[in-house]
């Protein structure tokens, strides 16, 4: 896969300093690591060695600064299906079972679930059930959620709504005439260069920006900084920087935080098990392009919204028509066939993903009723292998899914 996943969750991690002491989260289920070094930053994540990697993905809110998403009274029960028969391939000339295929991919979590229901659940590299795993650019498909609940609620007019409107910051920059729908589809015709090898790339200095008005929000104030280099929606550019601005949008929008809308339209309504906790930058906005954290079930209680199309107990959470428009394909990605919607992938197959450096995904399959969501490690942020295998094991766990009972139609 194209490094813009990598870059993608890493610019947005190095907005925030790493902490040796502080606990944003008082239900963390592990004891916090230490820093390197005093004032380590998150770059350091890329020079994590794979034991440390599996250690401090499940427990980010004792090294980052966090908003609590918290959870309801109720819990959504995930029932017990009937168990999947084994799953195995061949890739690349090898055999693959579900161990080695998690052994392989350095897997933490593994969630199946058929028309509902929990067909196979496996964890690996020490975590448990009861914790939470990071996210990375996984959180974009849940803050473009987020901007359906928001339409739905009036905060924001609609995807036709310019972003200046709700980010007067940008007025007179080259978001003048860009729409909150190119910005979701990565689309704005704003010239952006997301590779993080290179130290004079968009995404290398946007980390250390400083805007000369304290009180303006450095994601904001660096995206205000860019030239135009085609129209609106003619484009498709990966920008970590206009999923923040998503957020932004969002938070200004609501006049609360992300934290707290996510809590309010979607953890507790929709009976998430366990508190998530979401990185924050050094203005205290959560960033909208990385770092939600939560337990391996609840990306899949994620997982089954996609599949009700964000209808919770029959009451829509979105928009009329949002979540249609937000997983059908939008625009043609740069990446192998995929489509790209309103942040989240498009197979050509009509399932969509939300995909994260590391190996985390959301794969939902609406017309076999089918959620897979992988939790991992890998040892380096973007491995085309890794890709491969993954997408290897997805093909045969959805062959063994689909003749395991009758496939289902989505809802």
């Amino acid at each position: 896969m194209q490094k813009i996943l990598c870059a993608a969750a890493i610019a947005a991690l190095m907005t925030a300093p790493i902490l040796a002491t502080e606990t944003f989260a008082a239900d963390a289920q592990t004891p916090a690591a230490t820093a390197k070094t005093p004032g380590e930053n998150a770059a350091s994540m890329l020079e994590w060695t794979p034991d440390e990697l599996s250690t401090n993905f499940r427990q980010v809110e004792k090294l980052f600064p966090v908003n609590t998403v918290k959870r309801g009274d109720h819990v959504r029960d995930l029932p017990q299906g009937a168990a999947l028969g084994p799953i195995t391939f061949t890739h690349d000339g090898k055999a693959f079972s579900t161990e080695s295929f998690m052994d392989a991919n350095r897997v933490s979590g593994l969630l199946i679930l058929k028309d509902g229901k929990i067909v196979l659940e496996r964890y690996g590299l020490g975590r448990t059930a009861h914790d939470r795993w990071t996210s990375f650019s996984v959180a974009k498909s849940i803050t473009s959620l987020l901007v359906g609940a928001a339409i739905k609620d009036g905060y924001i007019s609609g995807t036709d709504a310019m972003v200046t409107t709700y980010l007067p910051e940008l007025k007179g920059s080259a978001y003048d005439g860009v729409s909150v729908g190119n910005i979701l589809t990565m689309t704005s015709g704003v010239k952006w260069n997301e590779d993080y090898s290179d130290p004079n790339s968009d995404v290398s200095r946007f980390i250390t920006y400083v805007p000369k008005d304290p009180t303006i929000d450095p994601q904001i104030g660096f995206m205000a900084t860019l030239p135009r280099e085609a129209a609106p929606g003619t484009k498709f550019v990966y920008k970590t920087g206009e999923s923040n601005l998503i957020g932004a949008l969002v938070q200004r929008a609501a006049h609360k935080s992300l934290a707290d809308y996510l809590s309010e339209k979607i953890w507790q309504p929709a009976g998430m098990e366990q508190d998530a906790v979401w990185m924050i930058d050094s203005h205290g906005l959560e960033i909208g392009g990385c770092c939600i954290s939560m337990t391996l079930r609840d990306y899949g209680r994620v997982g089954l919204l996609a599949l009700d199309k964000g209808v919770i107990d029959g009451k829509p959470v979105l928009a009329d028509g949002y979540f249609e428009k937000a997983t059908t394909t939008r625009v043609k990605s740069d990446w192998a066939n995929y489509g790209y919607g309103y942040q989240w992938w498009i197979d050509p197959d009509g399932s969509f993903q939300a995909i994260g450096i590391y190996g985390q995904m959301i794969f939902v399959s609406p017309k076999e009723n089918l959620v897979i969501v992988l939790n991992s490690a890998w040892p380096k942020a973007d491995m085309d292998d890794h890709y491969a295998l993954r997408d290897a094991f997805v093909a045969a766990a959805r062959k063994v899914a689909d003749g395991n009972g009758q496939s289902g139609t989505g809802k």
